[in-house]
């Protein structure tokens, strides 16, 4: 006797596809249905309207998911924030613009300086890899970043969307190397030599001596005893996004219709086939 087929698929989902993608399959999209009463039918833009906020909540379900599996709401990490950063890799991997490594580095630069502020997880295995913490640049503001530029010898922080790069040995030893791929944010940053590097003002110690955390000429610089640790496993075409409480900031990269088609294009293969009974 034939399974019914909604069993089927539920022991394939559970079989190949991650807990964190179900409800992207199995939430059914609710069709209109024509009662002959007088209610008109939708247009081709209430359609597409539609069709896209049904998008962002299926992409919000999954971005939750992994959010709450890997607790970081417990880190200090929000909710927001982590959404943001994980639309902007998946538009990213869209385009091809980084590698096949699953690491997001995420920094929110709405937090205080003193707090550990700077989030490396794993999108693949659901893991946070590493939090600690992150400077900003000098003329962002003392405790708290509040001012960003694109410009040179500005000495602030630059927001949005990178890509890593390679690593070089310089004066903070170990470094890795940052393009920017928000225009008119961050695409000044190898001009402008932001790295990711080690520094000795960004510890607890520093903290407890001047009450806030040391200040860079813009770059991210986190404790010089993770640095080359987190430096090794980010270096290389991974994603990272600089967050910030600051209206002027729009990107490409948070297009959740975007990252949602990239999504599923990734899980597809573990789908079951649709012409199996």
């Amino acid at each position: 006797m034939r399974k019914p087929r909604w069993r089927y698929m539920r022991k394939k989902l559970s079989r190949g596809l991650l807990p964190l993608f179900a409800p992207l399959v199995l939430t059914p999209l609710a069709t209109p249905v024509n009662t002959g009463s007088s209610m008109p039918l939708p247009n081709a833009d209430q359609l597409q309207k539609r069709i896209t906020n049904l998008k962002l909540l299926k992409f919000n379900q999954v971005s939750y998911n992994l959010y709450a599996h890997m607790k970081l709401q417990d880190e200090g990490l929000r909710f927001e924030v982590f959404d943001k950063a994980l639309t902007g890799y998946y538009n990213m991997k869209r385009n091809g613009e980084v590698a096949d490594k699953p690491y997001i580095t995420i920094v929110d630069f709405t937090k205080s300086s003193n707090t550990k502020r700077l989030w490396v997880v794993d999108v693949e295995k659901k893991e946070l890899l590493f939090n600690t913490y992150v400077s900003h640049g000098r003329n962002s503001g003392q405790e708290f970043a509040e001012s960003f530029s694109n410009d040179n010898e500005s000495f602030m922080s630059s927001i949005g969307f990178y890509v890593t790069e390679n690593t070089y040995y310089g004066k903070h030893g170990l470094s890795l190397k940052l393009e920017g791929l928000d225009k008119g944010f961050n695409t000044n940053a190898k001009d402008r030599c932001i790295v990711m590097h080690g520094a000795e003002y960004a510890t607890e110690e520093f903290i407890e001596q001047a009450g806030r955390l040391g200040r860079s000429l813009g770059c991210p610089a986190i404790p010089m005893e993770e640095h080359e640790d987190i430096i090794k496993v980010v270096q290389g075409g991974t994603a990272m996004y600089v967050h910030a409480a600051y209206d002027q900031y729009t990107s490409q990269y948070l297009d959740h219709m975007t990252a949602m088609a990239e999504l599923v294009n990734e899980n597809k293969k573990d789908l079951p086939p649709l012409n199996q009974g």
